[in-house]
C-alpha cells in the first residue's frame, strides 16, 4: 500500500505556493523526451514519473494571519475544505494530522522555523540556502538526530529527472573526466527601484546574490565534480569574490572558483551569480560542464531546466577534437518539477530514515561551509543577531 505524508506549508510566498501545488499533481505524470535523427540523434523515449508507493497531500497550511493561510488555500489548492488554515505556524507544529513540514519562509528565519517543527517530532524539508551558515546547519542536524525526525534541503534541482540522466552519462566514463565546470545564475531585480527590505536587498533576511543565486550554480559544480566517483567526496579548496552594492551592503555580484585536486580527478569549477545582472546564458546555455572527450550543455533556467545536450568529441589524425555525435534530451512534465524531492521525503520517511542518501547533510554542510568561506573572503557580513548560531 502507498505511504501517504500528510504536508504543513509554513509561509504562504510564492514557493511555498509552487510546493503545495505540486503536491496535488497526480503522480502518473510523464516526462517526455523528443527525438530526432542523424548526426545530430536527439533521444527518443517517454519516462513516467510511475509513482505509485507514496502519496501527498497538504494538511496544513500556516500563515502570519488566518486570512494569509485561507487565501494561499484557494489559489493554490483550489479552496480544499480539507486542508486547515493557521494564523500562526505554532499551530501547524502543533497539528497531529501533519507528518512533515515543509519550510519557505526567508533564509534567515530557517532556522528557528526548522527547529520548532523537529522539537515537534516533525519531519523537515527546508527551503535552500538550509541556514544562513555551516554553524545552524550543525545545530539543526544534530537536534533532528536527537528528535529521530528527517531532515533534508529542499534543493529540488538534484531530483529532477534531467539531473539524475545527465549525473549518468557525466560517471558512465564515455565523455572522460570532467574539467571544467562553468556555471551562473544571475538576475536583474531592479535594485535600484525596489524597497530595501525586500529580500534581495535586506541584509537582515540575508539578502544579495550568494544565499539566495548561489545554490543554484554550486548543485552543478556538486552534482558533476564533488560527487563524481574519481573525486572520492573530497571536498575543493575555495576562492571568492563579492563586490557589495553601496544600497545596503549585500552582495551584489560574485564568483567563487572550485579546485578539485585529486589524483584521479583535476577539475575546476567556475561559479558566479549577480542580482543585478542578466543570466549570462540568457536564452541559451546556463551551465557548461567541459571534459576530456566531450561537452554539456545545460539549458536556462539552471534550477529547472528541461534540455541539456551533449556533444561527443575525438582525436583527428592531427591530434584535434573533432565531433562524431551530438544528442539533445528533451523533459517536459506536468507541474513545476517541486515532487521529486518530496516523493524521496516521503521514502526516506517510510524507511525510517532521519538523512536522504541523495542529497545528505554532509553536502548541505559542504554548501553552507562554501558560502561562508565566500562570504569572510568577500567581507559580506549579517547584522549582529540575524546568525543565531555562529
Amino acid at each position: 500500500m502507498a505511504t501517504t505524508i500528510r504536508w504543513g506549508i509554513i509561509s504562504t510566498g510564492k514557493i511555498a505556493e509552487c510546493f503545495a501545488k505540486d503536491m496535488v499533481v497526480d503522480p502518473k505524470t510523464f516526462v517526455l523526451l523528443d527525438s530526432g535523427s542523424g548526426l545530430r540523434t536527439d533521444q527518443c523515449d517517454t519516462f513516467s514519473r510511475d509513482v505509485h508507493d507514496v502519496v501527498h497531500k497538504v494538511a496544513a497550511v500556516g500563515s502570519r494571519s488566518l486570512e494569509s493561510a485561507q487565501s494561499f488555500i484557494e489559489r493554490a489548492l483550489e479552496g480544499d475544505k480539507d486542508v486547515k488554515g493557521y494564523g500562526t505556524y505554532a499551530e501547524v507544529y502543533a497539528d497531529s494530522n501533519v507528518d512533515a513540514i515543509y519550510i519557505g519562509t526567508p533564509h534567515t528565519y530557517h532556522y528557528e522555523n526548522a527547529l520548532c517543527g523537529i522539537k515537534a517530532k516533525k519531519h523537515i524539508l527546508c527551503e535552500k540556502p538550509v541556514t544562513s551558515n555551516a554553524a545552524e546547519l550543525r545545530s539543526l542536524i544534530a537536534a533532528a538526530k536527537e528528535n529521530n525526525v528527517f531532515f533534508m534541503e529542499a534543493l529540488w534541482t538534484r531530483f529532477q529527472p534531467l539531473a539524475l540522466e545527465l549525473k549518468k552519462i557525466s560517471e558512465s566514463g564515455v565523455l572522460g573526466n570532467p574539467i571544467v565546470v562553468n556555471a551562473d545564475l544571475s538576475g536583474d531585480f531592479d535594485i535600484r527601484n525596489i524597497p530595501t527590505t525586500h529580500r534581495i536587498l535586506d541584509p537582515k533576511l540575508g539578502g544579495g546574490a550568494i544565499l539566495d543565486l548561489g545554490p543554484y550554480p554550486l548543485i552543478w559544480a556538486i552534482i558533476t565534480l564533488f560527487e563524481h566517483p574519481s573525486n572520492n567526496s573530497t571536498k575543493p579548496s575555495v576562492t571568492g569574490s563579492i563586490l557589495k552594492t553601496p544600497i545596503t551592503g549585500v552582495d551584489a555580484n560574485t564568483s567563487f572558483t572550485l579546485n578539485f585536486s585529486q589524483a584521479n580527478l583535476s577539475a575546476q569549477a567556475v561559479l558566479s551569480c549577480s542580482i543585478n545582472a542578466n543570466p549570462i546564458g540568457a536564452g541559451g546555455n546556463g551551465v557548461t560542464i567541459r571534459y576530456e572527450k566531450g561537452i554539456i550543455r545545460v539549458g536556462e533556467p539552471i534550477f529547472c531546466p528541461k534540455s541539456f545536450e551533449v556533444t561527443y568529441l575525438e582525436k583527428d589524425q592531427q591530434g584535434r577534437n573533432r565531433v562524431v555525435k551530438e544528442e539533445k534530451i528533451f523533459f517536459e512534465y506536468r507541474g513545476g518539477g517541486w515532487y521529486f524531492q518530496a516523493d524521496e521525503v516521503a521514502r526516506c520517511v517510510r524507511d525510517g530514515k532521519i538523512e536522504s542518501n541523495v542529497w545528505t547533510h554532509a553536502k548541505s554542510l559542504l554548501q553552507m561551509e562554501i558560502f561562508d568561506e565566500v562570504r569572510r573572503q568577500g567581507g559580506y557580513v549579517l547584522p549582529p543577531g540575524v546568525e543565531k548560531v555562529v
